[in-house]
């Protein structure tokens, strides 16, 4: 489903940020993507979304080149829940929002209405529905471009810090969540807690190069390993 073959990247002059990274991520496979912070996570996810151009290398996404071309495509296939959600919610309300995606993918609007009103049930989050996106918390914005992304319903979805500024109710119900979806996952996250409660397998990267790749469990417990890439042991095993 997902392909990285030899992908090295730089922004303009400066140092590489991934150097020489491959990987494969099979359909349906729930993966976390760990490292320090510079280690080269949200770039590969952009790569991967053709946010970025001027990799050398290849990557794939469902056997479709990532290439100017084909981003059409792709983006339909996937769904990208970003770092900073001030930048994912553009739509006046939160039910405009979720239901922008799906509209364009030329569902009707009574479909569209379904998916929106279905997400928002699995989330708790009803209330949020028609309230306008400058007027609530950073968590409920949170959960709202992740609901927008679920509303799309892609074959691959592709998190950063999905669990970032939310409390531990809402944590929980986005980790429940994801265990429940069928969809490929590649999640980006310094929560290593919640990689280990939605992930069977780690990538963990370190200056752009992959330093290890294996069950979530056995790279989560591995004190010295994770030490050695400036990451701490998750809770449930400190």
């Amino acid at each position: 489903m997902i392909r990285f073959q030899h992908v090295s990247y730089a922004y303009e002059t400066e140092q590489p940020v991934l150097t020489d990274l491959s990987f494969q991520i099979a359909a349906g496979e729930a993966v976390g993507l760990i490292g320090a912070n510079g280690a080269g996570k949200s770039t590969l996810m952009k790569l991967l979304l053709g946010l970025l151009s001027g990799a050398s290398g290849e990557i794939l996404a469902d056997g479709i080149p990532v290439s100017k071309e084909n981003l059409k495509e792709i983006r339909k296939k996937t769904g990208y829940v970003l770092q900073n959600s001030d930048n994912q919610m553009f739509m006046p309300t939160v039910y405009e929002d979720m239901m922008f995606g799906p509209l364009n993918y030329m569902l009707s609007r009574e479909e569209a209405e379904q998916r929106v009103d279905t997400v928002l049930q699995k989330l708790n989050m009803e209330y949020l529905k028609h309230r306008h996106n400058h007027k609530i918390s950073g968590g409920e914005k949170r959960m709202a471009a992740i609901a927008t992304v679920l509303a799309m319903e892609p074959e691959i979805i592709l998190m950063d810090e999905p669990t970032s500024a939310l409390d531990p109710c809402n944590r929980r119900i986005v980790i429940n969540t994801i265990r429940e979806l069928s969809q490929t996952k590649l999640i980006a996250s310094h929560d290593l807690d919640m990689i280990l409660d939605t992930c069977d397998r780690v990538l963990l990267l370190s200056d752009g190069k992959l330093a290890a790749d294996g069950p979530a469990e056995e790279i989560l417990r591995d004190q010295k390993l994770l030490e050695e890439h400036h990451l701490e042991l998750p809770l449930r095993f400190s």
